[in-house]
């Protein structure tokens, strides 16, 4: 009887935790379903799985209908590129909090989005895209957050504050250099598409598009899993880690270099989308708990539905697309806002 009382709680957690993934993955799923059929041309669910099961058993036969040709075509490559990029930035925001013990770090408030997004205006601005302006993201994203590491470490320590500044300078040094890129763009040709790009949508979301993207995300995304383990023990104190096994400055950087390189890939995609690193993380813990063994898969989950759930709202609600970047900032500002007075006043207390 006592070890079964003992050992209830446990298969009541595991059970909860496995109840939680199994939700997750159903919003998933329907904010999938609810993406491809939504728009202006609406396609109920059951002829999208025609027309999915249509493509899977004859993937050379010729789009002859309209709304085959919108699934496959438009919505679908858009729709799967953003659950991609919502798992990415969620996970990266998730894997940063760990990193830096702090719950009011993401890869916006750090800077690697401002630091990739000069990246991808330069590279607009001398005419390349591909390849190229995933590059320069990835290199630019990664100089901001080696930036905000320099800024922040003080005596040995990373402090709470000190991110949080050191992050807000970083952002604000490469939000001028964009600045100063727009100044210089010609109005006719480069300015309008740096513009344009900077604040954020997947409207020209394409399978080339898509399959440029994967690798970047892709690679991010397996090296944050593989290292999972890592990142709760990363979560300790620096001493208690080593003590652990740890080497914690080498795998830190194993860390950022992954998310720089998913985020340099989700700006280079579609320009910057902030605050999903910092709202989705939040919501997983209160789903999932601490853990990161549990945290990342979640996140990539919760990221996933929720950038889909949002690009399907900013291409819908009105004849005008909206972009991503006004309506992702307009419930991430809020929360941030919230987990900052929290944070503080947590702190007093203690």
């Amino acid at each position: 009887m006592s070890t079964a009382a003992a050992e209830r709680p446990v298969w009541n957690r595991v059970g909860l935790r496995i109840g939680a993934f199994g939700a997750m993955a159903i919003l998933l799923g329907a904010s999938i379903l609810f993406a491809v059929g939504a728009g202006r041309f609406s396609i109920d669910v059951p002829r999208i799985g025609e027309i999915l099961f249509a493509a899977v058993m004859n993937p050379d036969a010729p789009l002859e209908q309209m709304d085959e040709r919108i699934v496959l075509l438009v919505r679908l490559p858009r729709v799967l590129l953003a659950a991609l990029s919502g798992a990415a930035l969620a996970v990266g925001g998730a894997a940063l909090q760990g990193v830096f013990r702090n719950p009011l770090v993401s890869p916006q408030v750090l800077g690697i989005s401002q630091g990739a997004a000069f990246g991808g205006a330069l590279a607009i601005l001398f005419g390349y895209a591909g390849l190229v302006l995933l590059g320069m993201a990835f290199v630019l994203g990664l100089a901001a957050l080696v930036l905000v590491g320099l800024l922040s470490r003080i005596d040995g320590r990373t402090e709470v504050i000190t991110v949080i500044l050191a992050g807000m300078i970083v952002g604000a040094l490469f939000a001028a250099l964009v600045s100063i890129v727009q100044f210089i763009a010609d109005p006719n040709t480069s300015l309008p598409a740096i513009v344009y790009w900077l604040m954020g949508s997947f409207s020209t979301a394409t399978w080339p598009r898509l399959w440029l993207a994967v690798p970047g995300m892709g690679l991010g995304l397996l090296t944050v899993w593989l290292l999972r383990y890592r990142l709760n023990l990363l979560a300790l104190e620096e001493q208690e880690a080593r003590s652990l096994g740890v080497n914690p400055d080498r795998e830190r950087w194993y860390v950022f270099i992954a998310i720089s390189l998913m985020t340099g890939t989700s700006v280079a995609v579609a320009g910057i989308i902030g605050w999903i690193g910092l709202v989705v993380p939040h919501a997983a813990r209160i789903l999932v708990g601490e853990d990161h063994r549990a945290l990342i898969p979640a996140c990539a989950l919760l990221g996933a539905a929720y950038l889909t759930f949002i690009d399907t709202l900013a291409r819908t609600m009105t004849a005008a697309e909206i972009p991503l970047g006004v309506l992702t900032a307009l419930i991430g500002a809020p929360v941030f806002a919230y987990l900052l007075r929290r944070h503080f006043t947590e702190a007093n207390r203690a």
